[in-house]
């Protein structure tokens, strides 16, 4: 599946870039002022070294003076020892400073993710907003780290380097200065045109890695229906795609780069062209032509960087736009009026007065739903696919906002309660059973945190899984894998339920928790349900209508509409949908 327009990231100026990225590094003043003054101490003995270097040529070598030789190379290996232990603890600084600024970033954005609606992860692939998360907030990091580095310490370069250069011999200063037009020219041509093709690199890597996530979570579909080829096809398509964006960026730096260099070459070239008939004539001495050009290439060195920092920078823009998307997007706390608690206990009496919903604004999935559902009542949802049962319950936790009409939970408008207060009274067990590639007992847990060892045998027992939870080697302490691959369908349908049970919510939701398990599995799974819903308010998507005889209610879904609804005896008297549902069951479970 192609990702859609929605994927796209919208660009924002590098003012906007700045200006927000530099929040960053406020809590970390400290290490960035260490960082920039080791920097600049480097940098600092970099510049002995031309002058040494000139006293070496002129005062000791031009002038016979051999009893200096020793003391001035002495003099030039501690400027270059200490400029590398100088260079060394900025490293160690730098590391520490970057890796703080990345991990507070990096939970900035899973943050506001977790704290986004489920309607806009229903729009994205998990692959490309893992890429957003680990890549794009990377790139984004090194330019706020390295680049700031580089940009204050390139222009103190340039500003001491060339008034050093100024005073040595302000007319080859103004020779070197030539290229400088050319390679400001280049700059900024580079900086206009970038952002647009290292853009297209980024969402070209979240779209491999998107479908690389869902290549290897559904790798025994891939096996089970001999589509390998078929695989490497498409996942071809994705690198050829990173691969043709990529050589898009490299093909333009290889042009870019080389000619910044050479134009930073021809100052070069001047120097010595017109600097060499000065030796001769004498009006510059040999060791201060060497120095001046020592001094030269630690002019040139510095503007030679900003090529390399604007394509960081261009780099960092594009991954902040795809990082800003999350950023940006609308919190699901962010509704207005959210900031009402549910009335405790509560007593789980639920009810949807004229409820309607769309997915994304299209058409109408559910048309004026109302329903009453008494506390400790069971109400079963039956109907085709598409009916409408799923997205029905999916509002009752607010994953999804009605489009008009109110839920009431004891009498209090859903719309106004907090999602915390919410969905705290309200457990979930879906027909897919998820578990975290953690223990059992981690699993167990995340019903409730803090509850005790015995709470949680307690709440195995009642469903149906410390038996087999007991016989795994490790018990407890077993490792599910990922998505609890490591345990059979039914094992994990229990310990959600088990998770479940631990919660203890007044407010259930079934969807489906029987569906695609053995007869014997179901009849235990069925045993926990039973414990679970006792004294609680249920909604049951029935797979099997025999599970929902005893249910208060069953509501017949029907293209977004409750076409029918009664107990069952009810609604098999009125020879409808419920009743042709029945006996097609029925027929089906005589003939397996």
């Amino acid at each position: 599946m192609e990702a859609s327009s929605e994927f796209s990231s919208r660009p924002r100026s590098t003012g906007e870039f700045l200006r927000r990225t530099v929040v960053y590094l406020k809590p970390y003043k400290a290490a960035a002022a260490g960082n920039m003054a080791l920097a600049f101490l480097t940098i600092g003995f970099y510049y002995v070294f031309p002058y040494v270097t000139q006293y070496i040529i002129d005062d000791v070598i031009g002038c016979g003076r051999l009893e200096s030789l020793l003391p001035a190379i002495v003099s030039l290996l501690g400027t270059f020892l200490l400029c590398e232990l100088s260079n060394a603890l900025r490293i160690i600084v730098n590391t520490h400073f970057g890796q703080n600024v990345i991990y507070d970033m990096r939970r900035d954005v899973y943050a506001r993710m977790q704290r986004l609606p489920v309607s806009f992860f229903d729009r994205r692939f998990s692959g490309d907003l893992m890429t957003r998360v680990i890549d794009d907030v990377a790139s984004v990091h090194r330019v706020l780290i390295d680049g700031v580095e580089r940009i204050a310490t390139t222009f103190l370069s340039v500003v001491v380097v060339f008034v050093i250069l100024l005073l040595k011999n302000a007319t080859l200063t103004m020779l070197a200065l030539i290229p400088l037009a050319i390679l400001t020219t280049g700059t900024l041509w580079y900086t206009l045109t970038a952002h647009r093709r290292y853009r297209k690199q980024r969402e070209a890597i979240g779209a491999m890695n998107a479908y690389l996530m869902e290549g290897l979570q559904g790798i025994r579909q891939i096996k089970a229906f001999g589509r390998q080829g078929h695989e490497d096809e498409r996942f071809r398509e994705r690198a050829e795609g990173l691969r043709r964006t990529t050589l898009g960026v490299m093909k333009v730096w290889a042009a870019y780069s080389p000619a910044m260099t050479f134009a930073g070459s021809l100052g070069m070239v001047l120097v010595l062209w017109f600097g060499g008939p000065m030796v001769v004539k004498g009006t510059m001495t040999l060791g201060g032509l060497v120095g001046f050009i020592f001094y030269l290439t630690l002019f040139y060195q510095p503007i030679g960087r900003l090529d390399g920092l604007n394509q960081m920078l261009q780099s960092a823009r594009a991954a902040s736009d795809r990082v800003f998307d999350i950023l940006d997007a609308a919190d699901e706390q962010s509704t207005d009026g959210r900031d009402a608690e549910l009335k405790t206990p509560v007593r789980g009496e639920v009810r949807f007065d004229g409820v309607s919903f769309a997915y994304n604004g299209n058409g109408r999935t559910l048309k004026d739903i109302t329903l009453h559902a008494r506390p400790g009542e069971m109400v079963a949802l039956v109907g085709p696919t598409g009916s409408g049962k799923s997205t029905l319950v999916n509002l009752l936790p607010a994953f999804y906002e009605a489009a008009s009409g109110r839920i009431f939970i004891d009498s209090q408008d859903i719309a106004k309660v907090s999602l915390g207060s919410l969905r705290s009274r309200i457990s979930v067990v879906s027909q897919e059973a998820f578990l975290f590639n953690g223990t059992v007992r981690e699993n167990i847990l995340y019903g409730r945190l803090d509850a005790t060892e015995d709470e949680m045998l307690t709440a195995s027992r009642a469903a149906n899984c410390h038996e087999f939870i007991t016989s795994l080697p490790e018990g407890y302490d077993s490792r599910v894998g990922e998505r609890g691959v490591k345990l059979s369908v039914g094992e994990k349908q229990r310990i959600s339920i088990a998770r479940a049970l631990l919660k203890d919510a007044p407010i259930l939701i079934l969807d489906e928790a029987t569906a695609s398990v053995d007869t014997v599995t179901e009849r235990l799974i069925q045993e926990a349900l039973s414990r679970l819903m006792k004294n609680r308010t249920s909604f049951v998507i029935a797979h099997r209508l025999s599970t929902i005889r005893d249910a208060d209610q069953i509501l017949v879904m029907h293209r977004g509409e409750i076409a029918e609804r009664g107990t069952h005896d009810d609604l098999i008297g009125l020879g409808g949908i419920y009743t042709r549902l029945s006996l097609l069951q029925d027929v089906n479970d005589r003939t397996e």
